[in-house]
């Protein structure tokens, strides 16, 4: 089995990176972790991943100022000496350009911790909770230019406690997002998740595609 290539994008300690790393260690699994980049040389997930024997960079993006493009081409100038297919995000604290994400359409994936798309940006947990929802979760997505906008890939849902604290949730949210995310990349990478009509299809779904995990009551 050729697999494809795959980086991951990280800003700090990288607890998604982890999930997709280990999964990738699987030899029937259709993608392997070549590279990790970080735009915070700080980030702690860069330990991590050269202790997982990952090849990492460091792009800051502290060192172009305001210049997104000239930070974009230099993070593309990384990715393409490693041959990347695919992009993950997780955690990677940078809004990007159209150029960079048209270049990426179809290849590059996000986690976000909500339901989208519901709670799009920062503090989703508080949010949720703030908002009275019965059920928050998760949801792997195809990056577009706007934000926490494109198809969705995979989601996971758990309900929500009375007595649910904003970190207590995030906890359990990030227990979920540790399972979908390798699926959804293992669909990418398949080939079977993609783009039509500006919605995510799943060619030859199955019941362990994880597309939709349900809330179940003692979550």
């Amino acid at each position: 089995m050729t697999k494809r290539r795959a980086a991951i994008l990280i800003s700090g300690r990288g607890s998604n990176m982890a999930a997709l790393i280990a999964a990738a260690r699987a030899a029937d699994y259709p993608a392997e972790i070549a590279l990790v980049v970080a735009n915070r040389p700080q980030a702690a997930g860069l330990a991590a991943a050269r202790a997982a024997g990952i090849p990492t960079a460091v792009v800051d993006h502290a060192a172009f100022g305001q210049d997104r493009e000239a930070f974009e081409r230099a993070l593309q100038g990384e990715l393409d000496a490693r041959g990347i297919d695919i992009l993950c995000l997780a955690g990677f604290m940078r809004l990007l350009t159209t150029w960079f994400v048209t270049h990426w359409e179809g290849r590059m994936i996000n986690i976000h911790p909500a339901l989208l798309p519901a709670f799009k940006g920062l503090d989703t947990h508080a949010r949720a909770l703030a908002a009275g929802v019965k059920i928050h979760g998760a949801t792997v997505h195809f990056v577009v230019p706007e934000m926490d906008s494109g198809p969705i890939i995979l989601q996971a849902a758990i309900p929500v406690h009375e007595d649910d604290t904003a970190e207590a949730l995030a906890a359990r949210v990030l227990a979920v997002e540790h399972t979908i995310y390798p699926a959804a990349l293992r669909l990418v990478a398949e080939g079977r998740a993609r783009i039509v009509d500006g919605r995510c299809r799943i060619d030859g779904a199955r019941a362990d595609d994880h597309i939709l995990l349900g809330p179940a009551i003692d979550a």
